[in-house]
């Protein structure tokens, strides 16, 4: 399947983020009203950018409070 929108290899950083972030905004909305083509659309796009961004960044910051030890602490 291809995506619409810029190649994620291309954008800049602060592009990739910020489409990362309207797709992530938008996603609830489009999995549920959204057509099958809108969200076959909307999944491959999603997994494009993410891919790029761990490809860019795969020493990504991880807060502590998000691993199983962080939500053991928060029980």
């Amino acid at each position: 399947m291809t995506t619409m929108g810029i190649d994620a290899g291309v954008l800049s950083d602060d592009d990739l983020v910020r489409e990362l972030r309207q797709l992530h905004a938008t996603r609830s909305e489009t999995f549920f009203h959204g057509s099958d083509d809108a969200l076959a659309t909307h999944t491959s796009r999603t997994d494009e950018l993410e891919t790029e961004y761990l490809r860019r960044h795969p020493e990504r910051e991880i807060d502590p409070m998000r691993l199983r030890e962080g939500a053991r602490q928060r029980s």
